[in-house]
């Protein structure tokens, strides 16, 4: 076996490729970006307010190919240019994770606390927010002909079940438009999602790690969800080379109960 080829063999497999993360400050996109640039992937972490949390991901991740860059869900200029300023930076992206979006707890049996006001921004953000970023990197998408689209959606979509009945309808939407897009995609874009359950995150404002200890002892795997365990699932999907429009669940079995 030659030198070259041998160097081929040990060559990172995402090397070459560009890895978009909106939500990456944190919790599970930044699980994610730590997982991507291992695989050799340049790295564009997203970030809404977090910016001093997005650079110090950049600065940990392996190789100096990597950027943060601001996005705004809610603002439909800003989905445009953070697009436009990944493709001045890089012109490419091979790979699009849509980590981001937000939650407000609220009882589901409390129909007067979840106001008008509070359902639109909810959709606006986790849902057409999703769209319109989706929208956005499609021709840079398709122009790879390796494309990928992951969606983090939830258990709750198809449970019924979560931090508030908004939230619920917000990832439901978002597993039909992962459907949706499959179809309107391919062949050169697959379009999937992952799904956790509760994850060691502050994604859920109230609830700590005997919340999420007290809720996995009710699941079958009997172990708390970890943002590497939804990564890990991210990074399936990319490899998933056959797959598309469908969901991994990530929750050690909760939706089962």
């Amino acid at each position: 076996m030659s030198d070259q080829s041998h160097g081929l063999r040990d060559a990172p497999p995402l090397l070459g490729k560009v890895a978009v993360i909106s939500g990456a400050s944190g919790g599970i996109g930044a699980a994610a970006a730590r997982m991507l640039a291992h695989d050799g992937a340049s790295v564009v972490v997203g970030y809404k307010g977090g910016e001093d949390r997005a650079r110090r991901v950049v600065a940990e991740l392996p190789g100096n190919t990597h950027v943060a860059l601001q996005l705004a869900l809610e603002d439909s200029q800003s989905v445009v240019r953070f697009a436009a300023d990944v493709s001045e930076e890089y012109g490419r992206a091979d790979i699009l994770v849509n980590s981001a979006g937000f939650t407000v707890p609220v009882p589901h049996a409390n129909l007067d606390a979840l106001t008008d006001e509070l359902m639109d921004s909810m959709l606006i953000a986790n849902v057409r927010g999703t769209f319109s970023v989706i929208r956005a990197f499609a021709p840079m998408l398709k122009a790879s002909g390796d494309g990928v689209v992951i969606n983090v959606s939830s258990i709750s979509a198809f449970t019924g079940s979560g931090s508030s009945i908004a939230y619920c309808a917000c990832k439901a939407a978002l597993d039909t438009m992962t459907m949706s897009l499959a179809r309107a995609m391919g062949p050169s874009v697959r379009v999937l999602c992952v799904s956790p359950g509760a994850v060691a995150t502050d994604f859920v404002a109230g609830r700590d790690r005997a919340a999420l200890e007290k809720i996995s002892a009710a699941t079958p795997l009997k172990q708390v969800v970890e943002p590497e365990d939804v990564a890990t699932a991210i990074m399936a999907c990319v490899a998933l080379k056959k797959s598309t429009g469908s969901k991994i669940i990530v929750d050690g079995g909760r939706f089962l109960v």
